[in-house]
């Protein structure tokens, strides 16, 4: 009878040394070295996860000033009103577009690859309350609604010259190498944490290397634009 009881107690002290010799295992890294270790590939996944689930990483941000001039003739008489007019635009990564083919590890190399989605130009969110309009129409202005006409040009103009100077060559650059940076060490952290402290992370846009450097546009169209700044304008003034 006395063995028929001390069998149970014989096998429950061996599930609990078991237990306790894992959580000895996992605190000394002696599992990790049982089981292979960490694995930089389900490290990778997670921080792939992580980051998608951030949605969209503002990677950079510029102001820029657009200075524009328009002129108008009626009946023989003439008017010009020039704006300058200045604009904030962000340059984002959409992270959900990060898909797991685009995250690869070489275990030779020790080197983490991610293929980024293109640069996302967003705005300009044009800042009206900086705006500065200023001209003479003299008669015509006064028999006409030449200003007025001149303004909206003026406006959807330098909206676009915002853009022009937005996907420019520098801050296209400029752009590139912040995300680049931030992706890098998104991915870096937790190889360095998890013990991979000779791991490198390279991250790279499709289209590097081509002649042509690539964006996507989600430009605000102008109506939008200039509404935006109008209730920010009317927001601040009821501050």
């Amino acid at each position: 009878m006395d063995s028929r009881l001390n069998k149970p107690l014989a096998i429950a002290a061996v599930i609990v040394a078991l237990a306790l010799g894992l959580v000895v295992g996992v605190t000394t890294g002696i599992a990790d070295r049982i089981f292979g270790g960490p694995n930089p590939k389900t490290i990778a996944s997670a921080s792939l996860e992580s980051m998608r689930a951030q949605n969209r990483l503002v990677a950079f941000v510029a102001r820029y000033v657009s200075v524009t001039t328009s002129t108008t003739s009626r009946f023989g008489l003439s008017a010009k009103r020039t704006l300058i007019l200045p604009g904030d635009v962000r340059y984002e990564l959409d992270l959900a577009k990060l898909e797991p083919d685009d995250v690869t590890w070489d275990a030779s190399s020790h080197t983490l690859s991610v293929r980024l989605p293109e640069v996302e130009i967003a705005g300009p969110d044009v800042d009206l309350a900086a705006a500065q309009e200023y001209g003479a129409g003299g008669v015509l202005s006064a028999l006409t609604n030449a200003d007025q006409q001149l303004d909206q040009a003026n406006r959807e103009s330098a909206i676009a010259d915002l853009r022009k100077q937005a996907s420019a060559d520098v801050p296209m650059r400029l752009a590139r190498t912040a995300a680049r940076a931030a992706v890098e060490r998104s991915f870096a952290m937790p190889l360095l944490a998890a013990g991979f402290k000779d791991a490198k992370v390279v991250a790279r846009f499709p289209t590097e290397g081509a002649d042509e450097a690539s964006y996507v546009d989600l430009s605000t169209p102008y109506a939008e634009a200039i509404n935006q700044a109008e209730r920010r304008r009317a927001a601040q003034a009821q501050k």
